[in-house]
Order: C-alpha cells, then structure tokens, then sequence
C-alpha cells in the first residue's frame, strides 16, 4: 500500500482544468506518491486539481478554505500541510479543498519543461483554484465571499500568488504559513486579511519576510495579524512551543473575522 494511501479520501476530486492544464500539453509523465508512510508525498503534478474534504453539512459555517502544501515546487507534503490540515478546518465548520498545484519536474532524462516558469504555472493554479470554488460556492454551500487559503512554505508561495494576483481569483482571506516570497512587496487594492505564522529559529526561509508581509498590510491599512513563535523551525518541526498549537490561533482569528458564523 503507497503511502498517500494512508490518508483519508476525498469525497471528490475536482479537476482544476476541464482539459490539458495551459502549459503542460508537452507534460508526458505520470505523477507519483513519495514519502514513508508517515510522510506521504506526491511529486511530478501534471494534471492540477482539488481533492474536496466537506465539513458536516450539520455544523458547516458556509466557509471554504483552499489547502496548499509545500515541498520547495518539488514535491507535496500531502499529510501535516494538507490533509491533516483539511481535517482539522472540517471540525472548524470549514470546507476544506487540498490543492495539488504543478511542481517542478523531478523525473530523469530530457526535462519536459525546459524553458517553462513553473512556479508562474503554480501560481496560476492557486488563482484557478479560487475561480472555481467561488463559481461553484452554491454546489458546496458555502458563501462565494468567504473562500479562503492557507499555503505553507513553497504553498505559501503559490497563495500570495493568488493574494497578489487577478481579482477574481483572490480568496477573501488568506494564511500564509513560514510563506516561500513573502516579503515587504505593496498588496494591491481590495488586498484581504491576513493571519501570518512564522517560528523565529526558521532556517530555511527565514522570519523577516513575515514581518515584513505584516508591516505592508498594516501600513496600508489592512488587517493582518502576526505569530513569530520562538521554536518550531521550518515546517513548524520543532515541538514543545506555540508553533504546535498555530491552528488553534487560526481558529481564534476566524472567529474574530466572522468567518466561522452561519
């Protein structure tokens, strides 16, 4: 049994494309699972899609939230940044959508993308995913203004692609966790708020761009709130500190933005 077959299953899967994902019509590869059983992974996305984990209808807040993993464009770390995460927003009330975003080529021989910006594509793939849960919010009961996204690492990279991205394809909220790219860049008009976490001893992308992330959304005058939690590393790894419980504060902070009411 492969390792992602460990995982819950979706109650749907939810191409991102009605065809050939723009870009990948050379992609003549399979992706495939990677990663022990406690780690399962997937690498070499070509067909980008949503894997759909509903809230019970019976407590559902009418919220959605789009689930991206990191792995560096690489690979997806499908459990503790995706499923595991969808999970844990299903018992907010939160409809959850894993985002399988296009990586970069790990396969051998001729690289199919050669001259390709993949991390554009993935970034095009976080705003496509915005597009079609808020088209179809009446299909899933929830509201077309309160679709949200929460990236972590490399994920958190494709949703500030979203958050800096084309209007329509913006979430209404977005939680970018130890985000790849955040930086000190001016957030465009109609920007949404934002719940950014970070643990102080990150060796891999650092704290600073948080900060700085934070302190453009505040001095534009939007909402933001900021965790920097002393330990918890990169990938939030390290445990015995706030870090372990950064879902929590998510909670807290959507329930201050009236995101968790029917």
């Amino acid at each position: 049994m492969s390792a992602m077959a460990q995982l819950p299953a979706p109650a749907k899967v939810i191409p991102l494309y009605p065809g050939v994902a723009p870009g990948s019509e050379n992609w003549h590869y399979e992706e495939h699972p990677a990663g022990p059983a406690n780690n399962p992974q997937i690498q070499n996305v070509v067909k980008p899609e949503l894997l759909y984990y509903p809230a019970d209808k019976a407590t559902a807040a009418g919220t959605a939230i789009i689930v991206a993993p990191g792995g560096g464009w690489r690979t997806l770390m499908m459990s503790y940044e995706g499923v595991d995460v969808a999970k844990r927003f299903n018992a907010m009330g939160v409809d959850a959508f894993v985002l399988k975003y296009r990586l970069t080529y790990s396969g051998q021989g001729e690289n199919p993308q050669q001259y390709q910006n993949v991390r554009a594509m993935s970034d095009a793939d976080g705003q496509q995913a915005v597009r079609l849960v808020r088209q179809h919010a009446g299909e899933y009961g929830v509201q077309a203004n309160r679709i949200g996204m929460i990236g972590f690492s490399a994920g958190g990279g494709v949703l500030l692609g979203a958050v800096y991205g084309p209007a329509d394809g913006r979430p209404d909220f977005a939680i970018p966790i130890y985000a790849a790219t955040a930086s000190s860049t001016v957030p465009p008009a109609g920007a949404p708020p934002l719940f950014i976490a970070v643990a102080s001893d990150d060796k891999a992308v650092g704290y600073q761009g948080s900060i700085d992330l934070f302190e453009a959304w505040i001095k534009a005058g939007l909402k933001a709130e900021l965790h920097v939690f002393q330990i918890g590393a990169h990938g939030f790894v390290t445990k015995g500190g706030g870090a372990d419980h950064y879902l929590d504060r998510v909670e807290e902070w959507l329930k201050v933005n009236g995101l968790l009411k029917k």
